[in-house]
C-alpha cells in the first residue's frame, strides 16, 4: 500500500509524472538502441541476394506508381497459417535493397513476397489485362494499358546511380569489388533482359545466373508490362530456402 500511495503523488503532479515518464522512455530507448552500435550489420547476409536488374528496378517503380502496395503486402509473417499459404517467412535481407520496402499491412489481395515463378508470364499478362478473367472474385482494376506504354530506358542509368547513393551496391561487381560496369551497361542490360535473342551474357555476369531473360509480355519492344512482370517473376526467387539455415546466434 505504501508504494501505491507514493505512486498517487505522481498521478496528481503533472510535472513529476512528465519527468518520470521521460526517464522511463529514455532508459527503454537506450536499452534497445545501444546494442546496435556494437553490431557490424543488423541484417543477416543471405546467399543469392542481389540488387534488382535495371528492368526489374523499372518494374518495381511501376509497381509503386500504380499503388499495388495498397492492396498487396510483401512480407510473410512467421506464423503457421502464413507459412503454409505463402511459403517461408520473409527475411530482412530480402528487403535490403528496397527503397522504400514493400512490407505493407493491408491485404485486399494476397501477399506477393513469394509470387515469382508461381504463374506463367501469360497468366500475368491476362491478369493485368483483365484480373477477373483469371480470378473472378478479384476487385483489382485493369492494367492492360501497361502493354501499350513502351520504355526506352534512357534514364535507367540515373535510376541506378540514385539507388547507389542510398546504399544499393550498383557501384560494385558480383564479387563486391568497386566497378562502374553496372552503370555503363544499364541501358543495354535493360533492353537485353526482355529480348531472349539479344547478347545478354553481360547481364548475367553483372547480376548472376538467376536472372529471367525473355519477352515477358510477348509483344515487340520493352513495355511497362514487361518491366512489371519481370519484377513480379523475381519476387521470392533469389534465396534457396531448401538449403537456407538461419543464423541462430543473431
Amino acid at each position: 500500500m505504501a508504494i501505491l500511495d507514493k505512486h498517487t503523488i505522481l498521478e496528481k503532479n503533472i510535472t513529476l509524472l512528465s519527468i518520470f515518464a521521460f526517464l522511463v522512455v529514455t532508459i527503454g530507448g537506450i536499452v534497445q538502441i545501444a546494442p546496435l552500435f556494437w553490431l557490424e550489420n543488423t541484417i543477416e547476409d543471405v546467399e543469392g541476394m542481389r540488387p534488382y536488374t535495371p528492368l526489374e528496378l523499372a518494374g518495381r517503380d511501376i509497381y509503386v506508381r500504380e499503388g499495388c502496395y495498397v492492396c498487396h503486402s510483401q512480407m510473410v509473417r512467421p506464423m503457421r497459417d502464413e507459412v503454409e499459404r505463402y511459403g517461408h517467412y520473409s527475411l530482412a535481407a530480402e528487403s535490403q535493397y528496397d527503397h522504400p520496402f514493400q512490407w505493407g499491412s493491408k491485404r485486399t489481395g494476397p501477399d506477393l513476397a513469394r509470387l515469382g515463378g508461381r504463374y506463367s508470364d501469360e497468366w500475368h499478362v491476362d491478369h493485368l489485362r483483365d484480373p477477373q478473367s483469371v480470378v473472378p472474385e478479384s476487385v483489382m482494376p485493369k492494367y492492360g494499358f501497361l502493354e501499350d506504354r513502351l520504355l526506352e530506358g534512357e534514364h535507367i542509368e540515373d535510376l541506378l546511380r540514385t539507388h547507389a547513393l542510398v546504399g544499393v551496391p550498383y557501384d560494385e561487381d558480383v564479387n563486391g569489388e568497386p566497378s562502374t560496369d553496372r552503370f555503363e551497361n544499364a541501358r543495354a542490360d535493360f533492353l537485353a533482359q526482355a529480348d531472349p535473342d539479344s547478347d545478354y551474357d553481360g547481364l548475367l555476369e553483372r547480376y548472376g545466373e538467376n536472372v529471367n531473360v525473355r519477352n515477358f509480355d510477348g509483344q515487340p519492344g520493352v513495355s511497362e508490362a514487361d518491366a512489371l512482370i519481370a519484377y513480379l517473376q523475381m519476387l521470392g526467387t533469389l534465396v534457396d530456402f531448401s538449403t537456407f539455415t538461419p543464423d541462430e546466434s543473431r
